[in-house]
């Protein structure tokens, strides 16, 4: 049975049981949850780094690709279904790891992993989680993660891989593009902090008093130092398979492939770390052209429609992962929030399939890509 976490959490704002009706697109979401939640922390839940030309990319990179649409395939029936790591899911798309998930819900964490097993899919728990990662996996019907950064104590990076595996976390994702918090404009003008009752419940907490408490809380718990070294004694030590998060550029994908990573996930953290990097969906083929033959390729940032994950295994992503939309969800109604945002991704990729002549998810490839659409292109009033 269940228990409560260990660290009880206050909401932040009240909610509604569930989500209003009518929601067709996450935007909707969006919408309900910037309308609950206090101002300083919708903008550290959506805002990015710097003047978030990155945030506007990732989106605007996944707008100008084009799909075709391929006829006169038996598509009567289809099946998203897929495997991460020798791991089956309901569809290749997966929860991205998301900190204190209790600043948009209560449930935080446990609301997500109940959502996120009630449809099969992949919910990769932060290390910055608002609840424990046991508690998590308590809770959870489908397959959990464990996402990892290598902390200045390597004695305690040991032992929450040890608890990752011990509580039957099936990876680890070792984030790798966090050696300082990025500039982030919107946290800096709020003073941005964590409420009393939002904590990383899975780590040492000796933060002093005063400033930017997610900037003290990183730079007295993340090393700053990490190296391919270090990347390479995680794996050493990781009885689970390693997936490095945080990788753009194609060399690093291959030294990550070079060294043992089981996978690789081509991020830019959403945007929040460093403005002007390209848009994930932009330097992920370039990622696939160098390791697809040694290790599975998954991305984030950006994804917000079910087309988008269709473009994203199409461009070769074994999964897409979602993040912010999550949040929303969660602000929105808590599970039958996530769940809402999961069902829309859901329906959206089962129909592009239909349209595209894809029955399955081994039939989707680059043969849907048609031409970018470029802005120029476009007639002035669309």
């Amino acid at each position: 049975m269940a228990h409560e976490p260990a660290v009880a959490h206050e909401p932040a704002v009240a909610h509604e049981p569930a989500v209003a009706a009518g929601i067709a697109s996450v935007d909707d979401l969006r919408r309900l949850a910037r309308a609950r939640l206090p101002g300083p922390v919708w903008d550290y839940v959506t805002g990015g780094a710097g003047e978030e030309r990155t945030v506007r990319a990732n989106r605007d990179a996944f707008r100008r690709l084009t799909l075709l649409p391929r006829v006169l395939v038996d598509v009567a029936a289809r099946d998203p279904r897929t495997t991460v790591l020798g791991t089956g899911v309901a569809a290749p798309v997966g929860i991205a790891p998301t900190s204190y998930q209790s600043l948009a819900h209560p449930d935080g964490e446990l609301a997500t992993a109940r959502a996120a097993g009630s449809r099969g899919l992949l919910d990769v728990v932060s290390v910055f989680s608002s609840v424990s990662l046991e508690d998590v996996a308590e809770v959870a019907t489908g397959p959990l993660w464990f996402q990892l950064y290598c902390l200045r104590d390597r004695g305690v990076t040991r032992e929450l891989v040890q608890r990752a595996a011990a509580a039957g976390y099936r990876a680890l994702v070792l984030g790798v593009d966090l050696p300082v918090i990025g500039y982030r404009d919107r946290d800096i003008r709020n003073r941005f902090q964590l409420p009393p009752s939002v904590a990383p419940v899975n780590l040492p907490t000796r933060v002093a008093p005063g400033g930017s408490v997610l900037v003290e809380l990183n730079r007295a718990l993340v090393d700053p130092a990490l190296t391919w070294r270090d990347v390479e004694w995680i794996r050493e030590i990781s009885p689970l398979p390693v997936v490095v998060k945080g990788i753009v550029a194609a060399d690093d994908a291959d030294r990550a492939a070079r060294i043992g990573a089981d996978a690789v996930l081509v991020s830019n953290h959403g945007g929040r770390q460093l403005d002007g990097a390209p848009a994930s969906i932009t330097a992920l083929p370039d990622v696939v052209s160098v390791v697809a033959d040694r290790c599975e390729v998954y991305l984030d940032s950006g994804v917000r429609r079910g087309t988008d994950v269709l473009a994203a295994v199409a461009r070769g992503a074994r999964m897409a992962f979602v993040g912010r939309p999550v949040m929303w969800g969660l602000a929105a109604g808590g599970a039958d929030g996530v769940r809402a945002a999961l069902d829309l991704y859901l329906t959206e990729l089962d129909l592009a399939m239909a349209v595209c002549g894809c029955p399955d998810v081994p039939s989707i490839g680059p043969h849907l890509l048609g031409p970018i659409d470029r802005p120029g292109d476009r007639p002035a009033d669309r």
